[in-house]
């Protein structure tokens, strides 16, 4: 694992065709924090995952991932720092949950072998992380959505990264899974020093479980800068810049010291 100081994305700017979608997006993360990219549709939020990734190119800027330049690592030496869990993924074949995750670790599996006991307890330990070792030799055409979405992240997790990517991880999730799917990314973030950056629609899960939050707007009109705002949840989600991001107008009630978004 390659020593650093978490994710710096310097002054990206992202088109497709005549359309923009990111303009002049900078963060700096901190190494084993939550963080949540939230804004409406088309604001650029899974084309900057993409891009920290180094699955498609920025027109401008970069991106460093524990002090590297993303864009100069090796397939497989990226493979290893970074976990990513897309919104869709189909795998038409019935492999066993249990095979799904332990292709997770192919970065660490010399070409022509097969994975050795270290690989398979690995395996273990990430389906008992996630809590679907009950589904480990259930065929994967045959759970759930909400379960391959769990397996997804299982798959993800026992790459054994540094950093987490997550585009919508509660896709196709009932509420209380979503609760729990998030209540697990904080703690495995925090028992494990993984950096996590994950997209959500609802901002409410954003306050509830991000350490930070990047709040972005849809280019248009002529404006220039898609982020509206960076920071702790509390002081990012605000009436006045969720009006900015949305459209939307909103009050913040209090509940057992928990606070939460209302519309109005």
């Amino acid at each position: 694992m390659i020593a650093g100081d978490g994710i710096r994305i310097e002054d990206i700017s992202m088109a497709y065709a005549r359309s923009k979608v990111l303009d002049k997006v900078s963060l700096t993360i901190g190494k084993g924090s939550v963080v949540t990219i939230v804004g409406p549709n088309g604001c650029g939020k899974t084309t900057l995952l993409k891009i920290i990734n180094n699955l498609i190119q920025p027109d401008h800027g970069r991106v460093l991932v524990d002090g590297c330049p993303v864009g100069s690592l090796p397939a497989h030496r990226l493979a290893r720092l970074m976990g990513y869990v897309p919104q869709g993924h189909k795998i038409s074949f019935p492999f066993k949950v249990r095979d799904v995750v332990i292709t997770g670790r192919m970065p660490y599996i010399p070409a022509f072998s097969s994975p050795n006991i270290e690989d398979r307890e690995m395996t273990e330990q990430v389906l008992a992380l996630t809590g679907i070792s009950g589904l480990a030799d259930q065929p994967y055409t045959q759970i759930s959505g909400g379960e391959r979405q769990l397996v997804m992240i299982a798959r993800a997790m026992v790459q054994q990264p540094s950093v987490l990517l997550l585009d919508e991880p509660t896709s196709y999730l009932d509420f209380k899974n979503q609760i729990s799917t998030l209540k697990m990314i904080k703690e495995i973030s925090k028992r494990q020093k993984v950096t996590v950056m994950m997209t959500l629609h609802d901002p409410n899960h954003a306050l509830m479980f991000s350490d930070d939050v990047a709040l972005l707007r849809k280019l248009n009109c002529g404006r220039e800068g898609n982020l509206v705002a960076f920071g702790p949840p509390e002081k990012v989600l605000t009436p006045k810049n969720i009006l900015e991001a949305y459209g939307v107008e909103v009050e913040i009630m209090e509940m057992k010291g928990r606070k939460i978004l209302m519309p109005l």
